[in-house]
């Protein structure tokens, strides 16, 4: 039997099955991330220091990062997959959102860090001090560190989409991110090497301009966190969508005080609506509890959906 995940309106309804997958999807894609994290902390940190390159170690402290947040995806994700309890009755999809605000938080460090260092650096230079020319295996190690995070990109951002993560998706960019500083990383060295000594102020500058490409995608990675813990509404097509599937159903009218917001990667409808005072209550649960079985089917089968009967006045 194949057990298949339905994309309605960019929500997912999912089976425990299909959930299970999910989880092992984004397991697999993160430790393959950390391994490769791992492997590149150790060559960039011994390119840097053996090559004299700021800029190299700056990149190290980056992929440092990297693999700190695949630790936290790999703790969270697990967390935002248990199920409903006494404790959690919305359940734990936010720990999912938190993990993201945390790789948020981590990349606009990293990203102020490497911004300091490289001023720092630059500022020493225009008082007259010497920096050291780096040398080629700097230079190497940021041309292998552009491919294999590039790669890891891709690899991680279409498994991030396939599963719907957050998590996942935020941390394909932290590799895209490192992926950018090596760019800046390798120019700023190649040009070094090139010129000769007296550009090796080069190397800093790379670092600085990088810097800012890191902690911009910091910032568009926080702000819909930050939304959602803030308990933003959903958008107003979305808004619109629920009310237009309420009124669908005959003997509804007047919808109204429409709360929404998200949790995790499910939505949280409540709303209030008006029916014939006169018609039976069984009549009046039976067709909220179809508006319920609708809107689910729409936005997923873990929508949180509380609807409040009013009689029409």
């Amino acid at each position: 039997m194949k057990h298949a995940i339905f994309v309605r309106s960019k929500t997912i309804v999912m089976t425990e099955f299909d959930k299970k997958i999910r989880e092992k999807e984004i397991y697999k894609v993160t430790l393959v991330g950390s391994f490769v994290n791992f492997l590149l902390v150790i060559f960039k940190f011994l390119a840097g220091i053996a090559g004299h390159s700021a800029a190299m170690l700056a990149d190290a402290v980056h992929s440092l990062s990297d693999f700190i947040t695949d630790v936290v995806v790999i703790l969270f994700v697990r967390i935002s997959n248990k199920p409903v309890d006494k404790s959690h009755d919305y359940g734990h999809g936010k720990y999912e959102t938190l993990a993201t605000a945390l790789i948020g938080m981590a990349l606009l460090g990293v990203g102020f860090g490497i911004l300091w260092n490289g001023a720092t650096e630059i500022l020493a230079f225009l008082r007259g001090g010497e920096l050291r020319q780096p040398g080629m295996l700097a230079l190497i190690a940021a041309i292998i560190s552009i491919l294999l995070k590039e790669i890891l990109y891709q690899y991680t951002v279409r498994v991030g989409k396939r599963c719907h993560s957050q998590a996942v998706v935020a941390n394909a960019w932290h590799h895209r991110s490192d992926a950018l500083s090596s760019v800046g990383t390798a120019a700023g060295i190649g040009g070094a090497i090139l010129l000769g000594p007296h550009w090796a102020v080069l190397d800093p500058i790379a670092a600085v301009i990088v810097s800012f490409f890191i902690m911009r995608v910091s910032i568009q990675l926080l702000i819909p966190c930050l939304d959602e813990l803030l308990e933003k509404s959903l958008p107003d097509s979305v808004e619109r969508e629920i009310e237009r599937i309420v009124l669908s159903f005959d003997g509804v009218s007047e919808p109204h005080h429409l709360r929404t917001r998200r949790i995790g990667n499910n939505y949280a409808i409540e709303i209030h609506i008006r029916m014939d005072g006169n018609i039976s209550l069984h009549k009046a649960h039976e067709t909220a509890t179809g508006i319920e079985h609708r809107l689910k089917e729409k936005f997923g089968e873990d929508t949180h959906v509380g609807i409040h009967v009013e009689p029409v006045k």
